[in-house]
């Protein structure tokens, strides 16, 4: 029973078929902006590829949806405050996208990592000289928090910035780090100091004397690679938040944005189940077509049910955030949960359309590549286990 007076009943009521509409109009906009641009964007080269995406993201306006309103960025109306994000928007973008473009969701998403430390903490000429230009895809932004030896351990970060009286100097190695030698800024977490925690948050310029990129190529073709620091100079304007906080932000960051990840994996998900369902109605073996027998049938209703109970994980957690919560418990159990079960569902994809399911530049062979990383970055697999199995017996005490 609710606890509402009636009239209140119905202004919750109408929040909700507002906030219901604006996110069908998201998935709507996202699929038709995937199915009219995938297959050009497959035959573009990385960088190409990582250019367009990010021109026709803020064509559609899809971009906008990374920035507060405050800062220039989409009107989310009832579903946050305008000085955040959605999550529910970034996922039902992003399950979207990735449905038909593992380029066109991580260029998205890089828009809202890449830029939401700086939303939160930058001061307001910086917000002013990036935010903007981030929401419009007008500028390229990158998150640089990992290092060779620091990636789930964030407090091993040994790039140093070093002050100089209102400037800084930065000197280290990030690596693994999307958009590398294509993005116009990089929010940096440098140590400030010897201490365990000083740690401080920078936006560095692309074109920073002594910043330089080298990229590698990864399972999931998108442009990542190495940044390298060598006295790279910058104001002390362009630290993000108090000197010493920088953990803590990259970690908000990490918080707000983990449920994504998620919705993402479901996307592809959902494709690779939807490759399976088509190729096994119209595929015929001793006499029949492979949907007729039970063994892959049941396959194709068990890799349906389990996506589903990803795609209510996912939902649950993103409407916490959204509503102000921590969510610790759903936000794990969502990127683990749905991570997990959407390389079991493209590994399966894979198994069914056999040989020409390893055949480079097939639909399923490309999610098989694509999903692996989603159960590593931003939490892997099993730091989700440590945080739930720790949140878990807290509450029980």
């Amino acid at each position: 029973m609710t606890s509402e007076t009636p009239k209140a009943q119905k202004a919750t009521e109408a929040t909700e078929t507002t906030e219901a509409r604006i996110l069908a109009r998201l998935s709507r906009e996202a699929d038709e902006l995937g199915r009219q641009h995938a297959e050009e964007l497959q035959r573009l080269d990385e960088t190409r590829g990582a250019r367009r995406a990010l021109e026709l993201l803020g064509q559609a306006g899809l971009a906008a949806w990374m920035v507060p309103r405050v800062h220039g960025g989409a009107d989310a109306g009832p579903l946050c405050p305008p000085e955040t994000i959605s999550v529910r928007a970034a996922c039902v973008l992003r399950q979207s996208l990735a449905y038909h473009s593992a380029m066109l969701d991580v260029m998205l998403v890089m828009q809202g990592l890449g830029s939401l430390a700086l939303a939160r903490s930058a001061g307001p000429a910086l917000a002013r000289q990036w935010l903007g230009p981030v929401a419009r895809a007008e500028a390229c932004a990158a998150f640089a928090l990992t290092e060779p030896g620091a990636g789930s351990s964030l407090t091993d970060v040994a790039l140093r910035a070093r002050r100089h009286g209102d400037a800084w100097s930065l000197n280290g190695h990030k690596t693994f780090i999307s958009n590398a030698g294509v993005a116009d800024f990089y929010s940096v977490l440098a140590r400030t100091a010897e201490e365990p925690r000083a740690f401080s948050m920078f936006c560095v310029p692309a074109n920073a004397p002594g910043l330089r990129t080298e990229r590698f190529e990864v399972l999931g073709p998108h442009p990542i690679g190495d940044v390298y620091f060598e006295d790279v100079r910058v104001p002390d304007s362009s630290r993000l938040g108090a000197e010493g906080a920088g953990l803590e932000l990259a970690l908000a960051v990490l918080a707000r944005m983990r449920t994504s990840v998620a919705a993402a994996a479901n996307g592809f998900a959902r494709r690779a189940c939807d490759e399976s369902r088509r190729h096994l109605s119209t595929r015929e073996q001793f006499g029949k077509p492979l949907s007729a027998f039970q063994g892959l049938s049941f396959d194709v209703a068990e890799m349906d049910t389990r996506l589903r109970a990803a795609e209510l994980l996912v939902d649950e957690a993103a409407l916490v955030v959204d509503r102000g919560g921590e969510g610790t418990l759903e936000v794990a159990r969502a990127k683990l949960f749905a991570t997990e079960n959407a390389g079991w569902v493209c590994d399966r994809a894979v198994q069914h359309f056999g040989g020409l399911g390893v055949k480079r530049g097939s639909a399923v062979e490309a999610l098989y590549r694509d999903v692996r990383a989603l159960r590593i970055y931003e939490g892997s697999s099993e730091v989700q286990k440590l945080i739930l199995a720790k949140e878990l017996f807290r509450r029980s005490t």
